[in-house]
This record gives C-alpha cells, structure tokens and sequence, in this order.
C-alpha cells in the first residue's frame, strides 16, 4: 500500500440533514493530517459502472457546508452489494484510484454495502480498504445503543413536529381531521418522536403489533379515537401512522400492491403506497355507516424534512460524527460503525452489527417497554379498558355508533389488548 492515504467519501441511501457537515468535518481533518480527499458523486451508481465521478475536496471546498441541507456529494440508493459483478467494480475502481481510506455516510443498507466493499478487498484482492461507516437516517433505525440517535433524525422530528403542530391548528378551526403519515421504512421512531413533540392525538407504529397488520385493525383504531373525541366534544384531531406499518401489513391487505415499484435494495416504495388516503377512505365510510359524517385529509411527512437544514443539535452532533470517522483511520481501526456514546467515541463493529438469520445490517425497533412510548402512549387518545367497563361511557360511545353497549363492546374490545 502507498505510504499515501487517499480518503474517499461516499454517501448512500436518502438525504438527511447533517450530511454536509459529516463530509466538512472528515474533509477538514484529513486535510490537516495531510491526506487527499476524493469524494464520489451520486453514491455508488458510478462506481459501479466503473466509470466514477468525483470531486477532489479542499478545506476551501467544505469550511462553510456544515449548515447547508442535502449533499454535495449528492446520493443515490445503488446497491453494488446484490451484484457480485459490480461489487468487484466498485472494489477495482477504489484501489485503482488508490483510496487506502473509506469513509460511508448512509443508513443501514449503506452500512451493509460498506462491510460488503471491505469483505471483497480483503478476500477476493488481499488488499486493505479502510473502512468507517457514519450512521445517517431520518428513520433513526441503526443499531446504535437504544437512546443514542442517528444523525438527521432531530432535525427530521422537530420540523415533522412543526409541520403536524400547523395542522393541528387547522384541524382546530375547521373541525377535521388529519391523517398524517410519516417516513420510517421499518421502524417508528419518527412517527412516535413527531406525534409526542406535537402532541398529537393517536400516533400508531408498527412496533406495537406482535403479528401481521390488519388494515382493519388500523381502521378500527382510529375510528375509536375519533369516536372518542366526540364523546369529549371535539370535533377535530390529528391522527399519525408510521409508514413501517405497510411493511408488516397483512399480504391479504396488500393485493393489488403488486404493482408499487421497489429501490435497487428490493425494498417496496412506500411512499408510492397513498396509505393515509387508503386510511382516509375506510374510516369515513365506517363512520359514515354509523351516521356519523367526519371530515378527514391526508398529508405526507416526509421528503420536506429529509434536505433541511439541520438544526444545531445535527449540525454538531455530524461534525463530531465526521472527525471521529477519520481519527478511527488515522489508529487503524476498520470495518466498524463510529458512535458517540457517554462523550466518547466508541467503535461498533460491523460483524456486530449484523442480524445473525438475514446476514444483513440489523434495525433497531422502537422499545414499547421504554418510557419513551410508555409515555407517549398514555397521553394518546384511544379506546380503552375503562372505556368499556365504565356503563356511561360505554353507553356513550355505543349510542353514537347506533349500537347497544354490548354489541359495541363486542365488536371493538379486541383493541385495547395492543400494546
């Protein structure tokens, strides 16, 4: 290996704020150290092909980006992992240039691609590509230790938070309902930390169901809560759903799915799943069959918040993420995820990061035994077991639905055993 160290900088998966400032801090430090910073466009879609774009980066180049949304660098969601041929492209293509140091800024499937390029120099070439990956997600779902956030994620809550607070106001003057939905492939980290920021009035992720979602189940959810709030005498809420719903939704719900496309890591695209509207349209025409007319609209959370600029709880937490990234090269340390933990940096490797039965990068789930859902939970509004053993109310809630107690009863009881 050149007594040369070449760092190269690749960005993968969706935006995030913080992105920019992950790439100045890395720049700047290994600049200082007197390496060379190649970065690579549009993250491993050209590298790939064999053919990269790059940005040769100078402090000059990045002193002044650590506030600035989105990425220079730009991103894409290629997945050289899945393509052994173009695996060993990506692989050629960085030792050919040189690169002895890697840096990976991406969620978990990025996590997973970077053990992958490490992997194939190692065994196919017996060459050593140094490889730290910078844990980024509005998702939050990395398997970093539970408390510890990726990067992105408050600047994503706090304007999701803003967002839902504006529609909650509008909710208020015009007597409706929102349906919002918001990002979060797998896990709710987002809805949950969104929906108890803005205090929303029933938030609903994923990790609360043991099984399959029925689309039912949701349904029946939310027509609760509002059923609910008329008893109390509003007529007006914001409901959230996770999108990581979708992905534990009963196969059965999802016929005539087929068709939705999928990323390049065979993931269905959710957000081209109109799940508020489906959600929408089921609960006003229950309610609606129960002589009840409520008007309700579905909103979006998600691409507005991903190239925000980040606030400032971002903007240093990415800078401190970046310069440890290239202090862990600079000791020799390799193949591991750089974390942040009790103010110290602390190195996660990626064989630990790893789930034992897919062989792939792990998730980490929202704790609904933390007091971080517990909390949250007890200020929702839902149906609840003193609901039905208290007779007035019970009898309340039956008669708006044109029900007897018992029949109400009955038919919703199946609901407060979630969660």
């Amino acid at each position: 290996m050149s007594s040369k160290r070449i760092l190269g900088i690749v960005v993968g998966g969706g935006p995030a704020p913080g992105i920019n400032s992950v790439i100045s801090s890395a720049t700047i430090e290994a600049k200082n150290s007197g390496w060379d910073v190649i970065g690579f466009l549009d993250g491993y879609k050209h590298l790939a092909d064999g053919k990269p774009q790059m940005m040769p980066l100078q402090i000059s180049d990045v002193s002044r980006i650590h506030n600035r949304g989105g990425s220079i660098l730009r991103t894409s969601r290629t997945n050289p992992s899945k393509d052994p041929e173009k695996l060993k492209k990506v692989v050629d293509t960085l030792l050919g240039l040189g690169i002895t140091d890697f840096i990976s800024i991406g969620g978990d499937d990025t996590a997973f691609t970077a053990y992958s390029v490490s992997k194939f120099a190692r065994e196919q070439r017996k060459a050593d590509i140094r490889v730290v990956h910078v844990p980024k997600t509005i998702d939050n779902d990395l398997p970093l230790p539970e408390g510890i956030p990726t990067f992105g994620y408050e600047t994503a809550r706090q304007i999701g938070a803003s967002i839902v607070q504006n529609l909650t106001e509008d909710a208020r003057s015009t007597g409706r309902w929102f349906v919002v939905v918001a990002m979060g492939r797998k896990a709710g980290h987002l809805a949950l930390g969104i929906g108890k920021a803005a205090g929303s009035t029933l938030t609903l992720i994923p990790e609360e169901f043991p099984g399959a979602v029925k689309l039912d189940t949701i349904t029946d959810l939310v027509t609760t809560t509002i059923l609910k709030r008329i008893d109390m005498g509003r007529n007006y809420g914001v409901v959230i759903l996770a999108e990581g719903l979708l992905e534990k939704m009963d196969p059965e719900d999802l016929t005539g799915l087929d068709e939705v496309p999928r990323d390049e890591f065979g993931h269905m695209l959710l957000s081209e799943v109109k799940f508020g509207a489906i959600v929408k349209h089921r609960v006003e025409k229950r309610l609606a069959d129960m002589g009840l007319k409520v008007r309700l609209v579905d909103h979006v959370v998600g691409y507005e918040v991903r190239c925000a600029n980040p606030i400032a709880f971002d903007i240093e937490y990415s800078r401190h993420l970046g310069n440890g990234a290239v202090e862990f090269l600079k000791s020799g340390k390799s193949n591991v995820l750089v974390s942040i933990q009790e103010n110290h940096f602390v190195p996660i490797p990626f064989d630990e990061m790893m789930d034992p039965n897919t062989g792939k990068t792990g998730v980490r789930m929202v704790n609904i035994d933390s007091i971080h859902y517990q909390i949250a939970r007890k200020y929702m509004i839902r149906l609840e077991r003193k609901d039905l053993d208290d007779a007035v109310v019970l009898a309340r809630l039956a008669a708006l639905t044109r029900m007897k107690p018992e029949e109400f009863r009955k038919r919703f009881e199946y609901l407060v055993s979630i969660a």
